[in-house]
């Protein structure tokens, strides 16, 4: 008796994503995002504490640098609350990012030799990025709390602003996943591009101090309008900038679409390059 066999054919489409596919391969996703987990904290002294000393160590070095020798301003709030409300997004986004672009390297055997929804693994990764954002979330509650911030109803919009931050850096992560299959280049590339991409991102700095031409150049950085948006969010000391954070939203679906086509469009030869 032939064994039965079973042909895996691409789907049709511009995106050609298989929803369907994806639902069924959910508890998949459930066990990715969770080995992640495992494996950045196994034999750690302080396993998940590190998500909290990365974002509190450089939230001290930027306030005694930035926040008291350079004296940068920091919209009439506190720096160390001015800084750490950035960080807390930008960290994430970066780690997200990051581990999206090296996650189909990582997982070169298991995508070699058994097929699923090649999409699920930079996916995972940026999910477990968010349970570094949430224990570093309460360092920023303890300072809300010192410097006497209450929460307003602009935190209603912070789900919003997290979505689009993960939008942003899976768009971005599954076009960089897929570029270090066939170019290993970029894994060194990804980390040195994201710590320049900080210096034009509003995060040691208000926006307010870039004017002319300078502010326009940073406001075509989506990161812009989604970091001063958590930061009005959660410390409600200014009106959220919806023009801004509407661009930012903008770009956000763009490049998630960009980076989601591409992935799409070359996993099928992963297998055969990896």
């Amino acid at each position: 008796m032939n064994p039965q066999v079973r042909i895996i054919k691409p789907k049709k489409g511009i995106v050609g994503i298989d929803f369907k596919e994806l639902i069924n391969f959910r508890e998949l996703l459930y066990f990715f995002t969770w080995r992640d987990l495992k494996v950045r904290y196994k034999q750690t002294l302080i396993g998940g504490t590190w998500a909290i000393l990365q974002p509190l160590l450089t939230m001290v070095i930027f306030t005694v640098f930035f926040g008291q020798i350079a004296k940068m301003p920091s919209d009439n709030i506190p720096y160390p609350i001015f800084s750490y409300s950035g960080l807390l997004l930008w960290l994430y986004f970066t780690n997200a990012l990051t581990s999206a672009a090296g996650s189909i390297i990582g997982d070169e055997r298991l995508i070699s030799k058994v097929y699923f929804p090649r999409l699920l693994v930079p996916t995972s990764a940026t999910l477990r990025c968010f349970v570094d954002y949430g224990l570093a979330a309460l360092i920023l509650g303890a300072l809300m709390i010192y410097y006497k911030f209450l929460l307003t109803p602009a935190i209603l919009l912070l789900p919003v602003i997290l979505i689009l931050t993960w939008l942003l850096a899976t768009g971005l992560g599954y076009l960089l996943a897929a570029l270090n299959v066939k170019y290993r280049d970029i894994r060194y590339a990804v980390p040195f591009f994201v710590q320049l991409l900080i210096y034009v991102t509003p995060v040691i700095y208000p926006l307010s101090l870039a004017t002319g031409k300078y502010h326009w150049l940073l406001s075509l950085n989506p990161m812009t309008g989604l970091v001063e948006a958590h930061r009005a969010a959660i410390l409600g000391h200014q009106a959220i900038n919806f023009p801004l954070l509407g661009l930012a939203a903008l770009t956000t679906i763009i490049l998630f679409v960009v980076g989601i086509t591409y992935f799409k469009s070359v996993e099928r030869y992963f297998a055969d390059i990896i």
